[in-house]
């Protein structure tokens, strides 16, 4: 099932009764399947996924649907920005019919296309202002789904190896509005990802078969050469790290 959603929410903070120094020392070097099995034995309410469907969140999503199968399913929010690679569109219809997962799906309340939204915003507000655009398309978006969706823990696809601003990232954080961030694929590597993909047959984005090793909005996402870092296609010639989701 597909939703979709552009309605005002309010946030809502939310608080947690888990000892998250603790958990981290016991889930620090745990598999993925681990992780999230901790979250839906303790967390039977108010979890979700968040995916822009890169590896690692395929790989959260293929434990979760394939493997745990948990009961009701846990709520995958995908926020389509309306400047994504019409790959990464195709693979959202992918993963619906592979694994039916509950998948909703939050779009800007600004605009319904990408025409509609050059037409309010300027043709390339990624270049004017790369962080109003980020929060007009993903920020927002997200901020309003984890608040319908009264989400007490929201589980990331995030990776220390990916970027310097990630090398200490904790499996489970706390995020602004007081609910759980869990990052199962913490401790896992760009090559530990694969080798589960392939394992696995879980579908990705052929775009990483094209030179895309990190793939986000198509006007900020650029081929990644031999021996670059994973997310060097970002933002390519910015100092820019990060979206504003996780900051």
């Amino acid at each position: 099932m597909i939703t979709t959603s552009q309605s005002p929410v309010q946030s809502t903070v939310q608080s947690t009764i888990f000892d998250l120094d603790e958990l981290n020392q016991r889930y620090n070097a745990a598999h993925p399947r681990e992780i999230l099995a901790w979250c839906l034995e303790n967390i039977p309410t108010g979890l979700v996924q968040t995916t822009a469907l890169s590896i690692s969140g395929l790989t959260i999503t293929d434990i979760l649907y394939r493997d745990l199968k948990p009961n009701p399913p846990v709520p995958i929010i995908f926020t389509d920005t309306l400047h994504h690679f019409p790959e990464t569109l195709e693979l959202v219809a992918r993963v619906q019919e592979f694994y039916n997962p509950d998948l909703r799906i939050y779009k800007t309340q600004s605009a319904d296309s990408r025409k509609a939204f050059a037409l309010k915003h300027g043709v390339a507000l990624w270049h004017s202002n790369v962080s109003k655009f980020h929060y007009l398309t993903k920020v927002e978006p997200l901020q309003r789904a984890l608040a319908q969706l009264e989400t007490v823990a929201w589980i990331t696809g995030r990776r220390r190896d990916q970027a310097v601003t990630r090398t200490q990232m904790q499996v489970f954080e706390v995020d602004h509005n007081g609910r759980i961030k869990v990052n199962p694929m913490a401790n896992w590597t760009y090559k530990q990802t694969w080798t589960y993909i392939h394992k696995h047959g879980v579908i990705y984005n052929p775009l990483y078969d094209q030179g895309y090793t990190s793939i986000g909005d198509q006007p900020l996402t650029t081929r990644v050469a031999l021996g670059e870092d994973e997310r060097a296609g970002r933002w390519r010639g910015s100092n820019k790290t990060e979206c504003g989701l996780h900051i």
